[in-house]
């Protein structure tokens, strides 16, 4: 559902904007994110809009492909509505990173949220099956620091990882997983 809302909101704003290539400044600048509008102006949603908002077909193809890949395992692993909660607040928590710290930042995509998903499955799966969450905590920020690059809002990346990693941990310690063991016990006396 995710995925189709992207590519939704994808089309819209290349229709608004008159390009499918590339989003037209209008459209980015309404929906995506821009610091300057949503301190002076009060253009809050954009913290929401913009995850959902690319800025051309190649950023939103390389989202929908990760999308895609931790999507797939968190729906494994969360119900539905805390699938949304941490896509959802790792996408807010990646926003209110940038707007804190990147003041001059135009900010669009998903990969804050993207993040956000990664973040809570690695850890969720390693608190689960009892190993240490150092490897998962190394595995994240491993991750975080070969995705950057000129034009990348590192700071939605971190601050969605982040908000991920703390979602999936609490998720992991509120549940509780039991295992158990069956044993059965056969002998033949036929010689």
């Amino acid at each position: 559902m995710i995925i189709a809302l992207n590519l939704i909101v994808y089309v819209y704003t290349s229709i608004i904007g008159g390009a499918f290539i590339i989003t037209g400044d209008g459209a980015l600048f309404l929906y995506g994110q821009v610091n300057y509008y949503v301190i002076h102006n009060g253009w809050y949603w954009q913290l929401f809009t913009s995850i959902f908002v690319h800025v051309n077909i190649i950023h939103l193809l390389g989202n929908m492909f990760f999308l895609l890949i931790f999507g797939l395992r968190a729906e494994d692993f969360f119900s539905i509505e805390e699938y949304f909660l941490i896509y959802f607040l790792s996408g807010l928590a990646g926003s209110l990173l940038t707007l804190l710290l990147g003041p001059g930042v135009v900010s669009a995509g998903a990969s804050g949220a993207i993040f956000g998903l990664f973040g809570a499955c690695t850890i969720y799966i390693r608190r689960v099956i009892g190993q240490s969450i150092i490897s998962a905590l190394l595995y994240s920020f491993f991750l975080l620091m070969i995705s950057t690059g000129q034009g990348v809002n590192n700071l939605a990346h971190l601050g969605g990882l982040v908000a991920g990693l703390l979602i999936g941990y609490a998720l992991a310690v509120t549940r509780k997983f039991r295992i158990q063991y069956e044993y059965g016990y056969s002998f033949s006396t036929e010689s």
